[in-house]
């Protein structure tokens, strides 16, 4: 299956105390070029986030941004049990020596420095399950480029059949168009003299056969499509063959209109050249 290289996707998750998110955007581009934006806390995964996107992704221009949120209010608490101990006990004896002492609020306690504290996300867990997540996200991308691959795959192959209908509607006029040449320039050299030179008509027929011999180009134009829609078929990351083969389809639909000596032929030409600009401009979304 044909890839494009246009596409977008996320994926997210929430950790104890953390939230993350991987957002990937793609473009067409000649090469493979990689933008990872990542936070200060995560900047060490910039080399492993290259090399996982270098393995799945084979052409794009690829903006990647991690998201890091800490959350403070979701951290798992840690309680400093011997710390709260020896408060107690510190309260206790304080209570024996004053009269009347009242009873220790808790809440007090909690508020002692060093009582209580957000329990620290573990680095490496932390960026495990960064990367975890890319790979998601990069499943997610693979998926939108795969799907839109394969739209752009149906178009092209539209066109490759209308390609080919129009070289058969060509081949189909070819010899009434000879005929009727025949006939023009016939004419042509009756008008100028009183009496026709059969060697004057054949050398201006030989001229015009050359110039409009067309049958090379058809050739040609159909081999092209055939494996065009064999590339296609196969899938993968062919997007350079396409291109390569576009210009290859282009540069005989213009042989085939610099020789036109007829309407059909010349609206023929045109057509074709349409056609594979069109497919050429799907081409270049193509990995």
């Amino acid at each position: 299956m044909i890839r494009s290289m246009t596409a977008f996707a996320r994926a997210d998750r929430h950790l104890q105390g953390a939230e993350l998110a991987w957002e990937l955007r793609s473009v067409n581009h000649r090469y493979l070029e990689l933008m990872p934006r990542l936070p200060d806390a995560l900047r060490g995964l910039e080399n492993a986030t290259r090399e996982r996107c270098r393995q799945r992704l084979g052409r794009g221009k690829v903006d990647i941004t991690l998201r890091y949120q800490p959350d403070a209010t979701d951290a798992e608490l840690e309680l400093n049990e011997p710390l709260v101990k020896r408060l107690s006990e510190a309260a206790r004896r304080v209570g024996d020596l004053v009269l009347h002492a009242g009873q220790v609020n808790p809440l007090e306690v909690l508020q002692f420095p060093g009582v209580l504290s957000a329990r620290q996300i573990d680095g490496d867990a932390l960026e495990a399950a960064a990367l975890e997540l890319l790979d998601q996200a990069l499943d997610a991308l693979l998926e939108t480029r795969e799907r839109e691959g394969e739209q752009l795959g149906k178009m092209i192959l539209d066109r490759l059949d209308r390609v080919e209908q129009e070289v058969e509607r060509v081949r189909q006029a070819l010899p009434a168009i000879r005929d009727a040449l025949r006939e023009r320039l016939k004419q042509r050299v009756q008008d100028a003299v009183d009496s026709p030179d059969p060697d004057r008509l054949e050398q201006e027929l030989v001229l015009a056969a050359q110039k409009m011999d067309v049958d090379e180009e058809l050739d040609r134009l159909v081999t092209h499509v055939a494996e065009v829609r064999r590339v296609v078929t196969k899938g993968g990351p062919v997007g350079r063959r396409l291109d390569f083969l576009m210009q290859e389809l282009n540069r005989e639909a213009n042989t085939l209109a610099s020789k036109s000596v007829d309407a059909e032929t010349t609206a023929a030409a045109v057509e074709l050249k349409v056609l594979i600009e069109q497919m050429r401009e799907q081409v270049q979304n193509i990995e």
